[in-house]
This record gives structure tokens, C-alpha cells and sequence, in this order.
């Protein structure tokens, strides 16, 4: 053995100095803020916690070289025997003994039963028996050693009123910290102050009530914050943001005190480990850490490891080094090749969770390994995880019964053939794809044409009148997925604009891992952060640039087969003489548009829920819903407004446009049908047959498993939108 190496492994090298790029100049950036976590000053380092280093992806022929210097010890017989799994865990257990019984001790874990916790002092509610049950589990979570965990309730069981309930059993001279989304902001506010009585002092830190101190933040209870505020303070701290004298960091103050616990609603924002905002959370100085969310996993297994992080449950969220005793929380490879801590490359180096878990259910399914991996999971998501569904508590709930329906139309005349020409030229591309085996290399296109047809099957305005991209008014923001006006619209590393929603869905229905996406527009490697702050919108051009605006609705304008339905089932809801307020959900800002100029002169009151709006507008909003017994109607775009609402004065959902990932609507439909409902809840979800619409209803229910799997003991099926799923949607 050379002088150079170890028994594990090779020992750092002193290296050339490589000169840091400042990857904004080499975009020919010219704003004032830096707005990439890549960026950063000759001078700092940063310490990623990514789990493929730069290195990974450099081209084919270093990669080869590097493999020549580093040449592996011999393989024994009997190691040729094992398959390279067993062979890695060997050399795993072989410097980390501690490991090796993980497993076994989860399984031997006592699971203790449901008991009630007493009531709390000083709130003005009632805690249901299921919630004084979840009262009790959050207790003993924060005494035991994971210091907290996931509250996993489905939708509408009352996470945020548990925890409430939590934050006044255990009141501390330390702060606690709420993250939440934008619109669920002054709700976190407003249920504080109506459970407690006031007695629990709130600090909204969000917009320009930034400017508060630490000494003024230690003097109440809850600080109240949004996930993008504290993405945009991390960044600034970490990142720093370009003024005329350079680049200048500033403090964040969230990030520079200690808090009693920190509680992440909708926790599965921070789904994705890479982006800005789970880095962000992770880096919060606290005792405890809570994960609320009613749908841990919505995509793919991988997912459960950024709460894992979060929580810091060990071994779980810890790397460890294959050739000697070194482990760490994060990955520390300063030079992209040796870590900090040991001197041993990247590669001898890997997640507890992806080695155990993710990588053999990748690989196998729900067979084999794979399957043992998915009941190591189940293992320990019972340790750190609660999850009651509304059938089992249906008892303690008393809600009232929830019917959901799917109306079937067909187009008129004018539209199928419209639908006809677009599906015909869009059958033809997909099958030439096919043909020369490029589907997966033309999957933006493929996702782009699909949107295409969902829009025709909502309004054929929303295709033949989309905006054009290379709009006069500059201030108007152009989603280059849907071509309309975009709702919390975000940049790319490569400047291309979409809606939120728009590109979250792009992103998780790709067939491939995200190091292979691309971006829709120009094809090259897509780098977004989907939790980054929304880019400012001028609300006079978002108006201005309204499909109403665009069309000349006074003169030939004519209405949709799916808009004259909606407007059907509203007439009857108010042949009923009953005041009965709805909820109109669409993906598609232009198509709300329509339905909203539509309904105002069919003679119905609406209000409309939009992305652009700050959240005290969302508020307004929603009291003015509540509150005004003649509005009948609540408009509300999935890209602002599909979680975390409560709307229990309204007993009727109508889903005008299905997505093949039925979370998406059982979230919309959770919105009403929920703790304080007392009206049998209808959900109607609108369908036209003989297009595109029928296929994703029918592929929906093959999807259905999905949110379950896991999480209810059921096997796994990782959803993406496979090249199946593509043949299925274009069959006739």
C-alpha cells in the first residue's frame, strides 16, 4: 500500500487552487440582486449539503481519469459472491458497529396506546378526544429523543388547532417559530388569538414589519413568517446581494437567535433537499422541530428525507464514510472531491436514508430489497410520525357526509372541431417522438401540448387568445408553460418565467431524476427553486392583460360547454331557495376570468382568491366571502389558494380542470370539508368527455395510491408521468 493511502481509502492531497467562479458573471447578470444560491464572492466558501457535488457532473473522460488514480483493494471471493449493496453495508458496519442493529431496535420499540391528554389551561375551544390524543403524542415527541416529529393528520382534522394546543401546554420564556405558506399566514394569526383568548403574544414577521430587532422578537410568544421571507434572509446571510460597492451580506435575524421550537405548516414545501428553502430551515437554531402536513409524500419516496433532515433524526439524516468513523449532518466536500472531516473522496461517502431506502426502492420497487426498504420506512415513520384519516375518527369528528361526483359533458360542434385539429397535430408530434425514440428528449414539449388540450377543454379562448410572450408591457409577466399571465411567478437559473404551480407540476411529473430535467422553453439543464420569493407584479398590468381585456366581450364572444355547466349547477343550487355559498377552483387564471364575467351576468356575486394578492388582501377577501350572506361564489386559482384555506361557510367544490395527481383536489376539497362544516359537503369535478379530461380522470384512480403508499403500510408506487402514462393519455 502506498505511502498516499490508507486501509479505507485515499487521504486528501494537497490541490492546486482553483479559482471560485462567480457564476453571475458568467450569466452577464446585471440586477441588483443576487437572486442563485451558486452565487458567491471569490473569497467565502460555501459548505453544500447536496448530496451530488459539482464533480458528479463533470464530463465523461475525468470521471474516467479519476477512476484510474483511485483503484479499489482486490475484491476477495467471498466479497464477489454478495451483491454491492451487501458489500457496502459490510464495510458501513465495519467502521459504524453502531448501525448495524437500527433496524431491530425500531422493530422491538414498545408502540404505546392512545391515551387523552387534560385539557389545556387558557383555551377558549374544546379540544376533540383525537386531539386531546394528539396533544398527548406531541408531548411525549418533544421529552423523547427525536425532540419532535410529523403531525400528519388528514386535511381538515385540526393540525393547527393541536398545535395551539401544544404551544400553551408548554409555554417558554423563548419564542416559538411558525413557517407557513403566504395565504396561511393571518390565519396561523387569527386562530391564535380566537383559541387562546390572547394569550399568546404573535409577531407577524412579513413584509415591512422586517425591521424588528432581537429584543423585540424575544418578548412574544409566536413569530409568524412565511417560507419565502425566510428563503430570501437565508439567501441574503449566506449569499449576499449585489450593490454598486459589491457584494454585501446582511444578518438575518431569524437565522442569528435561538428558538423554543420550530413548526413547518405544509412542511412538505421543503420536499426538495437542494433548494434554498429547506437549506434555510435546516439552518434554524432551535430545541424542537415540528413538521405539519397532511401529505408527507406526494410524489416520490425521496421526499420523506427533507423532513428526516429537518428533524435531524439520527442515523436517518446523517452521511457516513464507507473507510473510516467519519459522519456528519451535512455534506462538507469544500474542494468537490475530499471531505472536510476525513480526507476521503465523495464517493466513499453516503446518506443513511438513500443507501438503506431510497436507493433499493429505485432500483427493485416493491420487491425484494425494495420491499424491505419500504417496511424500514413504515418502521420509522411510526416512531416519528402521527396519522389519523376521517374514517377512522369519523366518531370523534361528527362531520357530515362528503359526496363526490364527476359530471360528464361533451363539446358542442365549434369545439370538437377545434379539439379534433389541435389533437390531431399534437397525436402526430407525440407519435413521431415515439417513433425515434425521443420521448423522454421531448418531454417539455409533450408536457406542453397536453397543457394545451387542457386548456381547449376548458374555453378554446384559452388557446386561440393566449398571450404572447413578447408582450409591449414589460411589466407583464408571461408563464411560459400556460401563456397566460403568471400567478407567483418565479425566474429560472436560465431567466425563463412560469407560474409556480405551472413548473412545480412540470418538475414532478418528469419521468426522469432531476439532474435530467430541462427547461421547457430553451432545453437546456433546468435549475429553479420552487420556494423562491414571487417576483413583484404590477396589479394595473395583471388586470390590464386579463383575458376579459383581450376579448371583445360585448360583441360575439361565446361562452364554453364546460362555463355553461358550471352555470347550470349554480342555477339549481339557487332553485332551492337556500343560501348556499360555493368554491370554483381552476389551475388556469384566464378560465376564472371568464367564469367570473360570465357569472356576474348570469346575476351571481363573486369574489376571486388570486396569487399576486399580499396576505392581508387574502384575507379581506376571504372574510368578505364569509361574511356576505349575498356572495355566492368563491373563485379561487389552485396556484394561489388549493392549501391551507378554511372555507367551512361554503358546502359546494367545483374542480373545473383534473390533474392526473389527485392530491392536488383532495386538498381542494379539504378546504371545505372540515372541522366546523355542518352542511353535507358536495364536491362536483368537471369532465368533458372525448378528450384529454377522460383519460386523466381514468388515470387518477391508477394514481390514487399514491399519497397512501407508505404512510398507511401499503406498497409504494412512485408517481411520475411514465412513458405508459403518456401512451394512455394519447389512446383514442
Amino acid at each position: 500500500m502506498s505511502a498516499g493511502m490508507s486501509e479505507g481509502g485515499f487521504i486528501r492531497k494537497k490541490r492546486a487552487s482553483r479559482r471560485k467562479v462567480d457564476y453571475n458573471e458568467r450569466a452577464g447578470e446585471s440586477g441588483d440582486e443576487v437572486k442563485e444560491s451558486e452565487v458567491v464572492k471569490e473569497s467565502d466558501e460555501v459548505e453544500s449539503d447536496d448530496d451530488e457535488p459539482l464533480s458528479k457532473k463533470r464530463n465523461v473522460a475525468k470521471r474516467k481519469t479519476q477512476r484510474k488514480t483511485q483503484r479499489k483493494p482486490k475484491m476477495t471471493d467471498e466479497e464477489k459472491k454478495i451483491s454491492r449493496f451487501e458489500r457496502s453495508t459490510q464495510r458501513m458496519f465495519q467502521h459504524h458497529p453502531e448501525l448495524a442493529d437500527v433496524f431491530k431496535r425500531l422493530r422491538e420499540t414498545p408502540r404505546a396506546k392512545p391515551v387523552r391528554a387534560p385539557q389545556p389551561d387558557g383555551m377558549s375551544v374544546r379540544l376533540l378526544p383525537f386531539q386531546l390524543e394528539g396533544l398527548y403524542w406531541l408531548v411525549q415527541q418533544e421529552n423523547s429523543k427525536y425532540n419532535g416529529g410529523v403531525l400528519s393528520d388528514e386535511m381538515g382534522m385540526g393540525k393547527t388547532i393541536q398545535t395551539i394546543a401544544l404551544l400553551m401546554h408548554d409555554l417558554s420564556k423563548t419564542p416559538s417559530l411558525v413557517v407557513a405558506p403566504t395565504v396561511a399566514l393571518m390565519q396561523w394569526k387569527n386562530e391564535i388569538a380566537q383559541h387562546t383568548g390572547g394569550k399568546l403574544r404573535t409577531y407577524l414577521y412579513h413584509g415591512a414589519a422586517r425591521t424588528a430587532q432581537v429584543e423585540e422578537l424575544k418578548d412574544v410568544d409566536v413569530v409568524l413568517t412565511t417560507y419565502s421571507v425566510l428563503e430570501s434572509v437565508y439567501r441574503k446571510q449566506v449569499y449576499g446581494f449585489r450593490r454598486k460597492s459589491g457584494l454585501v451580506k446582511e444578518r438575518s435575524l431569524l437565522h442569528n437567535m435561538r428558538f423554543h421550537r420550530v413548526i413547518l405548516d405544509e412542511a412538505h414545501n421543503i420536499k426538495d433537499r437542494t433548494s434554498n428553502t429547506a437549506k434555510a430551515v435546516n439552518d434554524l437554531n432551535t430545541e424542537k422541530r415540528w413538521c405539519l402536513t397532511g401529505t408527507p409524500l406526494q410524489n416520490r419516496i425521496g421526499e420523506m428525507y427533507s423532513l428526516i433532515r429537518f428533524l435531524n433524526v439520527e442515523p436517518f439524516s446523517r452521511y457516513y464514510c464507507f473507510a473510516c468513523e467519519c459522519s456528519s449532518e451535512q455534506w462538507k466536500f469544500t474542494d468537490n472531491m475530499h471531505c472536510d472531516h476525513c480526507g476521503h473522496v465523495f464517493m466513499q461517502h453516503r446518506s443513511f436514508f438513500n443507501h438503506f431506502m431510497l436507493k433499493n426502492i429505485q432500483t427493485f420497487g416493491a420487491q425484494g430489497l425494495g420491499l424491505d426498504s419500504l417496511n424500514n420506512i413504515q418502521l420509522l415513520l411510526k416512531d416519528v410520525m402521527l396519522r389519523r384519516t376521517k374514517v377512522e375518527r369519523a366518531d370523534d369528528l361528527g362531520l357530515p357526509p362528503r359526496i363526490v361526483t364527476v359530471r360528464r359533458d361533451y363539446f358542442n360542434e365549434h369545439e370538437k372541431d377545434l379539439y379534433r385539429s389541435l389533437y390531431t397535430d399534437v397525436k402526430r408530434k407525440y407519435n413521431s417522438y415515439v417513433e425515434e425514440g425521443v420521448v423522454l428528449n421531448n418531454y417539455a414539449n409533450i408536457f406542453t401540448l397536453i397543457t394545451r388540450m387542457r386548456q381547449l377543454a376548458d374555453h378554446p379562448d384559452l388557446v386561440l387568445k393566449k398571450i404572447s410572450s413578447g408582450s409591449n408591457d414589460s411589466s407583464v409577466i408571461v408563464c411560459q408553460l400556460c401563456d397566460d399571465v403568471a400567478e407567483e411567478p418565479i425566474e429560472s437559473k436560465c431567466h425563463h418565467r412560469f407560474c409556480r404551480l405551472c413548473i412545480k407540476e412540470y418538475v414532478e411529473s418528469f419521468m426522469e431524476e432531476n439532474s435530467r430535467l430541462i427547461c421547457p422553453v430553451c432545453h437546456i439543464g433546468l435549475s429553479i427553486d420552487l420556494s423562491q420569493a414571487a417576483l413583484e407584479v404590477d396589479m394595473e398590468s395583471f388586470r390590464k392583460q386579463s383575458i376579459v381585456s383581450r376579448l371583445d366581450m360585448q360583441g360575439n364572444w361565446r361562452s364554453s360547454t364546460k362555463i355553461e355547466a358550471l352555470v347550470e349547477e349554480l342555477y339549481h343550487l339557487r332553485s332551492d331557495r337556500r343560501t348556499i355559498k360555493s368554491i370554483v377552483f381552476s389551475q388556469f387564471t384566464s378560465m376564472l376570468d371568464l367564469v367570473e364575467w360570465r357569472l356576474k351576468r348570469a346575476g351571481f356575486q363573486t369574489v376571486k382568491l388570486q396569487g399576486s394578492m399580499s396576505p392581508t388582501q387574502r384575507d379581506e377577501t376571504i372574510k368578505y366571502f364569509m361574511d356576505n350572506i349575498h356572495c355566492e361564489v368563491f373563485l379561487v386559482s389552485l396556484k394561489a389558494g388549493g392549501v391551507a384555506l378554511n372555507l367551512c361557510e361554503a358546502s359546494q367544490v367545483f374542480i373545473l380542470d383534473p390533474w392526473w395527481n389527485p392530491s392536488v383536489e383532495w386538498q381542494s376539497g379539504d378546504r371545505v370539508h372540515r372541522i366546523g362544516q355542518h352542511r353535507p359537503v358536495k364536491i362536483t369535478r368537471f369532465c368533458i368527455e372525448d378528450s384529454i379530461e377522460s383519460r386523466i380522470i381514468e388515470l387518477q384512480e391508477k394514481k390514487a395510491t399514491m399519497i397512501n403508499a407508505t404512510i398507511n403500510q401499503d406498497e409504494a408506487a412512485i408517481n411520475r408521468l411514465t412513458p405508459d402514462d403518456l401512451q394512455f393519455l394519447f389512446n383514442n
